[in-house]
């Protein structure tokens, strides 16, 4: 049957009904589900036992929320249904102002609940922190005494990613690999702005930032290959900024590093900096040879010759009282700038004596 509405025209009156409507309203669900499928559940089953642990604490963080706000809901429903207008055997008491009973249960679940959170917090912070050694490779299993851990010195760069292996004396480009159930030391740093390094599979992620080191250790516990990227907007090339992180067994990750040596080039000074200059979507590249200290150089922002090493220059004796003394010197030029009573009332005054100046400033 079509209904005519002036101005719109015909409009069938199946359109109109109720289960077309809840039809086009479960759309959008369908939708949402459909887009959902092809997504990548790494978080939430990872392969490295740092990955792992924070993985339980998002569930747990997760489930102890759940049971505040599952029950409120389901209360709220409840309630309207149950105090609904067409519902006569519902008692009306517009007197009633307390409840011991439920007072305790409002008051006492959301803070026994707090405190897990909090207790779980304060445990998972510091035995999680990035900067300490690994205890363990998995849940069953200790790290052995005499086990040394792989390091890995990672530098962010405009736009990719650059990995040095100092104990094997070469470096890779958008390429990382590492022995699973071998600790890893991470050592991260960028070269230009701020960045992050993220290995979804293996760790959570890690700042990477110009003329400072942050550190990471991590294990990978099952051979695989699985996606690193930065999860820092750091300009164009973001988008490029992905690499592969190989775990494998023992014997594969020295045939990897044979590979590198065989395959790879020198990389100098002079090479890096080139490799330096902001490039995208930049393909895997191998050296078999690293310039001596280059890592080093890049964190203290003196590869080029002639630059002072940041190190070298919070040696020197005077650094201290000069810092101190362009502090001051700063201080006092914003507080010039700043809006207040006193600078109004100056500004003012002199815009009365010299109008052009004034404005000029």
């Amino acid at each position: 049957m079509m209904i005519t509405v002036y101005g719109y025209g015909s409009i069938d009156r199946s359109m109109t009904s109720p289960k077309f409507l809840r039809g086009v309203l479960l759309l959008p669900a369908f939708a949402l589900v459909a887009l959902l499928s092809g997504c990548n559940t790494v978080l939430m089953s990872p392969s490295g036992d740092l990955a792992v642990r924070q993985r339980d604490i998002i569930i747990i963080s997760t489930v102890l929320m759940l049971l505040i706000i599952v029950p409120v809901i389901v209360l709220t429903l409840l309630f309207a249904w149950r105090y609904r207008a067409s519902n006569k055997n519902a008692v009306y008491t517009p007197e009633w102002d307390h409840s011991t009973l439920l007072e305790l249960l409002i008051w006492a679940a959301p803070l026994l609940i707090i405190i897990a959170l909090g207790a779980l917090t304060w445990v998972s912070t510091h035995k999680l922190d990035p900067y300490r050694p690994l205890e363990r490779i998995d849940a069953k299993r200790e790290i052995p005494p005499d086990t040394r851990a792989l390091t890995v010195q990672v530098v962010a760069m405009d736009w990719k990613w650059l990995f040095f292996y100092p104990d094997q004396g070469i470096a890779t480009v958008n390429e990382l690999a590492a022995p699973i159930d071998r600790p890893i030391r991470f050592e991260i740093t960028s070269t230009t702005m701020m960045n992050s390094f993220f290995i979804p599979a293996l760790a959570g992620q890690i700042y990477a930032m110009p003329g400072m080191e942050t550190k990471l250790h991590a294990v990978i516990n099952k051979p695989g290959v699985y996606d690193g990227f930065s999860a820092n907007y750091s300009g164009a090339g973001f988008s490029g900024m992905r690499f592969k992180f190989h775990g494998m067994s023992a014997d594969e990750f020295d045939a990897w590093v044979r590979q590198v040596k065989a395959k790879g080039e020198n990389l100098s000074r002079d090479k890096y900096e080139a490799l330096a200059k902001p490039s995208e979507w930049v393909p895997v590249k191998y050296y078999a040879d690293v310039a001596p200290d280059l890592y080093d150089a890049i964190l203290n922002r003196c590869v080029q010759p002639g630059q002072t090493c940041l190190k070298d220059m919070m040696d020197q004796p005077n650094h201290s009282h000069a810092s101190r003394a362009r502090s001051r010197s700063t201080d006092a030029s914003l507080s010039d700038t700043m809006c207040t009573a006193q600078n109004t009332v100056r500004f003012a005054s002199e815009v009365v004596r010299a109008p052009g100046a004034a404005i000029a400033q």
